[in-house]
């Protein structure tokens, strides 16, 4: 049953009604998705969320969990009966008492909450774990076989941005999470060509929880749909001064590259535009090296070098030197020591 959303953060008053100042008709799911940063949700069918056997364990994570539901599926609250309130009290008791018979089995148990039996918490305190749980719910949904079709078409029509590395050439990217537990870090972007993790580029969908996309579904729809995968860019960043290449060893020199080397055999396909990028970067470096030997070429070769540098490396020479006569007095030392025991 829709209700009526404004477009903005709903504004409850003391009757649990929602304001529908500037509002349009639309479900909870469609208002949720369409709120500023959270583009990169998709929208769950209501029959997926009314199949008890997808929300199984959410209970015991959500507070409010009854509530939550209601909200997201647009049902209107009920009001409870003497039953359920004797139910309730029953509930309570049962987890008060702690049972002597346990068959090893996992029992999900909804949180408790401290409210009077029969209460109805207020919207405005319920909204914040309706997000919640439709976030696990989205989660689990991205990895059905409808979820994973409808995230590999909007990766197609490149909706969520582009990788900003640039040597990825604006590959595609897609969401995803580090973590499966809500709460603990926002949403990253994943680039399939470099294989790396990347913030959002909009503050407002960096406070997104990753959770709500989870680890799995990224990997497992470039497992399912390969066509997906991009071909490989081999071209890495070579730090250079004055056209010379950073050595490794250097305290400013590149680190870890092999990171992102890939394999040659792994270049299939039509790789027409990875060429013709390779080609531009080549002849860009080109370029740079000939403007470097002609700058080369105009500076005095001749020039002394410095004279610190000359003495720093004869101080280093006599520590060295310093270095090695002490250990020959403390072998000869030692020898000494024992002949006086021979």
């Amino acid at each position: 049953m829709d209700r009526f959303f404004p477009s903005a953060n709903p504004v409850y008053d003391d009757d649990s009604q929602v304001s529908t100042t500037g509002s349009s008709l639309q479900s909870w799911i469609s208002w949720f998705c369409s709120l500023s940063g959270h583009e990169y949700y998709a929208e769950v069918p209501e029959d997926f969320i009314q199949d008890d056997f997808n929300l199984t364990g959410l209970s015991a994570i959500v507070p409010y969990y009854d509530e939550a539901l209601e909200m997201i599926l647009d049902l209107e609250p009920e009001e409870p009966s003497d039953d359920d309130q004797l139910a309730d009290q029953e509930d309570e008791e049962e987890e008060e008492e702690p049972s002597e018979e346990d068959d090893g089995f996992w029992k999900e148990r909804p949180i408790a909450t401290k409210r009077r039996s029969g209460e109805r918490a207020h919207p405005s305190v319920v909204e914040p774990y309706a997000a919640m749980l439709y976030g696990l719910i989205h989660q689990r949904y991205l990895l059905t076989r409808n979820g994973l079709r409808l995230m590999a078409e909007r990766y197609l029509a490149e909706q969520f941005g582009f990788c900003p590395r640039v040597y990825c050439g604006k590959c595609p990217v897609i969401p995803c999470g580090r973590y499966d537990e809500a709460g603990r870090e926002g949403v990253r972007l994943y680039c399939p060509r470099c294989m790396d993790l990347y913030n959002p580029p909009s503050l407002i969908s960096q406070n997104v929880d990753g959770a709500h996309f989870g680890t799995t579904y990224a990997h497992l729809l470039f497992q399912s749909f390969n066509d997906l995968v991009p071909a490989p860019r081999r071209h890495i960043y070579q730090p250079r001064i004055f056209g010379f290449r950073v050595n490794e060893k250097s305290v400013v020199g590149p680190r870890m590259q092999w990171l992102r080397m890939r394999p040659r055999e792994c270049t299939t396909g039509d790789d027409d535009d990875d060429d013709e990028f390779e080609d531009d970067v080549a002849d860009q470096e080109e370029e740079e090296e000939e403007d470097i030997i002609n700058v080369i070429a105009t500076q005095d070769m001749n020039a002394p070098a410095p004279s610190q540098a000359v003495e720093q490396r004869e101080d280093d020479r006599l520590a060295r030197l310093t270095h090695q006569v002490e250990g020959w007095r403390m072998r000869d030392s030692s020898l000494n020591f024992f002949r006086r025991w021979m």
